[in-house]
């Protein structure tokens, strides 16, 4: 059972001031709560460019640097950033015992889709030039992140290329149609997301002329034959559960390998408060488990030796 009075102060940081207008101020806040709780004093980072798109490394002491999670923030396409999910990022490579490649890739309203995927597309195309395996990167998201995750993991899989050894998907983003019944159901309890603030960010993201069950921007519609081991984690609290629900399913369905993992009265995207919260150190230490269980084998090189 989670503590109540852990959870009780998460929702009380989040709901301290109202979600701001703009889209300028409302990155500055994700930003603020994100990082309110800095990295870990053991944690080695080195920021990267990747032909234009911003990212950081992260190892944390002992890690494989040979084996790579690639992670993408959430925060709707529109905002959020390598700062606000820093310590999310940095503690699930410490659980899964491997190095971490945060990107930063475009947001809109600024760069609409497709940018977010070409991004994340180029972000791959870096680590397979760069050497490393297919079998030996994991890639996750949160919220939007994990959208973007299934998508560029889609696009490998139509293209014929070598794709990741699994998935990771927190609380993922997967119909911006928003049909799930849980925008109504849970909304009294979701701290954070309501389907009025979804419909505003998927106007953002999108073209007028995007069709909203196209699978690069809504996988659920998507045909998910063929992808690679999934771990899904989402909170009982969100709005955003049957988006998890529905997308487990449908994988399912078509005979991927899918875990799910609801998280009684967690809100949405959890395990960014890991700092303060236990439930969000256990969701880390699952993710772990299951990343480096997939993972291919670990290097022979020490894992001390330099990230870049």
């Amino acid at each position: 059972m989670a503590d109540t009075r852990e959870t009780d102060s998460i929702r009380t940081l989040l709901s301290s001031k109202p979600r701001p207008v703009g889209w300028a101020e409302r990155r500055q806040r994700l930003d603020e709560v994100g990082a309110i709780w800095p990295v870990a004093d053991d944690i080695k980072l080195e920021r990267v460019d990747l032909g234009g798109v911003s990212a950081e490394w992260s190892i944390a002491p002992g890690s494989d640097a040979s084996r790579v999670l690639m992670f993408f923030h959430g925060g709707g396409y529109c905002s959020g950033s390598i700062i606000s999910h820093r310590r999310l990022v940095t503690e699930a490579g410490r659980a899964a015992g491997v190095r971490t490649l945060a990107v930063g890739y475009r947001l809109a309203p600024e760069n609409p889709f497709p940018a977010a995927l070409d991004d994340a597309t180029a972000a791959w195309r870096f680590l397979r030039e760069s050497g490393i395996a297919g079998e030996s990167i994991a890639v996750g998201g949160d919220s939007a992140g994990g959208g973007l995750t299934v998508a560029l993991i889609s696009r490998l899989r139509d293209a014929g290329e070598a794709f990741p050894a699994c998935g990771w998907l927190i609380s993922p983003w997967t119909d911006l149609t928003m049909s799930g019944e849980t925008l109504a159901t849970k909304d009294a309890v979701d701290p954070l997301i309501h389907k009025a603030y979804l419909h505003e960010l998927a106007d953002a993201y999108l073209p007028a002329s995007t069709d909203r069950r196209d699978p690069r921007v809504s996988p659920l519609y998507g045909e998910l034959k063929g992808l690679p081991p999934l771990l899904i984690q989402v909170g009982s609290a969100e709005t955003l559960l049957a988006d998890a629900t529905r997308f487990t399913a449908a994988a399912g369905e078509a005979d991927v390998p899918v875990t799910l993992e609801i998280w009684p009265q967690m809100i949405h995207a959890w395990p960014l408060w890991n700092a303060r919260l236990e439930a969000g150190r256990q969701a880390l230490a699952s993710a772990g488990r299951f990343l480096s269980a997939h993972l291919g084998p670990t290097d022979d090189r020490p894992s001390s030796e330099a990230t870049g």
